[in-house]
């Protein structure tokens, strides 16, 4: 029986794991936090039917997401810098949009699903060392090793597994976001939460933006972007331990803009995250390496204008997993699957890029107008 070791347990590497053992094949996630509820996971997603939808009922758990997921989340609302609501798309009524699920909850229903010990938590990889026929060496920071037949990196932008495969490094893609965030927002911060809506908001204008995203139990998750140095708060002076000091400074950027788009900054029931965004290089290839390949963010890291991160991850996980139910060994599984996965990360990599250049830009009010007017005509 071939070893498999999955890095990483986020989306991709659980659903190549669960898809796995339905199929009777043994597999161990190995990955860096502590426990299952060691942070805060982040915020919600839309599930695509060609993509994470797929993988969902690949994993046999589409009944589960159905009785998790908020459709009513698929609200789109683009708003002016002075208020005005300038776009805003209800949610499909025939149930065949995109439905979004809170990020922990999607990890949740797939670390349910898993036999018990399937992932070792505490395990940080260190390095994958070589052994010959495609065999690797597994090394953890606190002195445990394992050998495996196949090595799936699912360890995300800063991926080590990737080192296998390629020297390609995440690049700043010149966006900042801040992330703040409102509890009990319809009762603590009923106007806000108005504007909000029931799903995503954005206000994108001039090189810089707010994008509130309702979750579940009535919490509220914004992003405050900028288009910006990466070292912004380091050349403002600005400690980011320091909230006054970190609200300070987003106001002074947005003081032009209505005051009460400006509550989105002053009002945190969180406090205020620096969240620099990264991605690799486009295109992001590689050379088939016997016993090693890439999914998710280590294989493709992007923006988040494309939507498509997590999508696309859970895809990769499912067509791995399928790819190596079918083919009579490890080498021809991961050929297979990497003729897939590459020209399709590469195309999607691309609109990424396209898109978080067109809402971070001088013009931004009116490519995202254009942009979404004529998505929803589209459907």
């Amino acid at each position: 029986m071939n070893r498999i070791a999955v890095i990483g347990a986020g989306p991709g590497g659980l659903t190549c794991a669960r898809i796995l053992q339905r199929h009777g094949i043994d597999v161990a996630v190995y990955d860096s936090d502590a426990s299952a509820t060691a942070r805060d996971q982040g915020g919600t997603l839309d599930m695509h039917p060609d993509t994470g939808q797929h993988a969902l009922r690949a994993t046999g758990l589409w009944p589960g997401f159905t009785a998790l997921a908020r459709p009513e989340g698929e609200q789109m609302r683009l708003i002016a810098r002075d208020g005005r609501i300038l776009f805003d798309a209800a949610p499909p009524q025939d149930g065949q949009g995109n439905p979004e699920i809170d990020r922990g909850q999607l990890r949740d229903l797939l670390l349910g699903s898993l036999a018990p010990g399937t992932v070792r938590w505490g395990h940080k990889l260190e390095r994958a060392e070589p052994l010959g026929d495609g065999r690797h060496r597994l090394h953890f920071a606190h002195g445990h090793s394992t050998e495996t037949d196949l090595a799936v990196g699912a360890d995300g932008a800063w991926s080590r597994v990737r080192r296998l495969l390629t020297d390609a490094v995440p690049l700043y893609t010149g966006v900042t976001f801040v992330e703040t965030g409102l509890n009990d927002a319809d009762t603590r911060h009923p106007a806000l939460a108005a504007l909000t809506g029931d799903g995503t908001m954005m206000v994108l204008d001039n090189n810089l933006g707010f994008i509130a995203q309702r979750n579940s139990g009535g919490h509220i998750r914004i992003y405050v972007g900028m288009r910006t140095p990466q070292d912004w708060h380091q050349q403002a002076g600005v400690d980011l331990t320091d909230p006054a000091a970190v609200r300070d400074a987003l106001l002074h950027r947005f003081a032009d803009w209505s005051p009460a788009l400006r509550g989105f900054i002053t009002d945190t029931d969180t406090g205020y995250t620096n969240r620099p965004l990264f991605a690799l290089p486009v295109p992001h290839t590689w050379e088939p390496t016997p016993g090693v390949t890439l999914l998710g963010d280590a294989a493709h890291l992007m923006s988040p204008f494309s939507g498509m991160g997590a999508n696309l991850a859970m895809r990769d996980g499912a067509d791995l997993a399928q790819a190596l139910t079918e083919h009579a060994t490890v080498d021809d599984a991961v050929t297979a699957y990497e003729k897939i996965l590459i020209p399709r990360s590469v195309e999607a990599a691309e609109g990424a890029a396209e898109g978080i250049d067109g809402a971070f830009a001088p013009d931004s009010a009116e490519q995202t107008l254009a942009h979404m007017t004529a998505h929803d005509e589209a459907h």
